[in-house]
């Protein structure tokens, strides 16, 4: 898998954990009185946010990104359903990658 479409799937993967921890879990706990939701939600948005910072290092390295798009695509990770607004442009950049890919690089990855 090609470092921009793993980044997408992640930063889809850790936007929806961002909003479930911000949007179910949150107030089950303070609603319900019921802990053990964000403490799960959290761990696995944790460690997806985790992923998302790997994923986002790999891609950034292998596209020749400056800092400040680095910085701008890891500051759409903080903002409520900033991944998803991060995914157009993302996706616009993979398919322009894949448009100037010289034909024997095309098979999948």
């Amino acid at each position: 898998m090609n470092a921009l479409r793993q980044l997408r799937w992640v930063a889809f993967l850790e936007g929806m954990s961002f909003l479930g921890l911000l949007f179910i879990a949150m107030p089950v706990k303070y609603l319900l009185n019921q802990p053990l939701a964000v403490r799960i939600t959290g761990s696995v948005h944790g460690l997806l946010f985790l992923l998302f910072v790997s994923s986002l290092f790999r891609a950034a390295s292998e596209h020749g990104w400056t800092a400040r798009r680095s910085l701008a695509v890891f500051g759409a990770s903080l903002v409520p359903f900033g991944n998803f607004v991060l995914d157009r442009s993302l996706r616009r950049e993979e398919q322009e990658q894949g448009r100037s890919r010289p034909a024997d690089e095309l098979t999948p990855d």
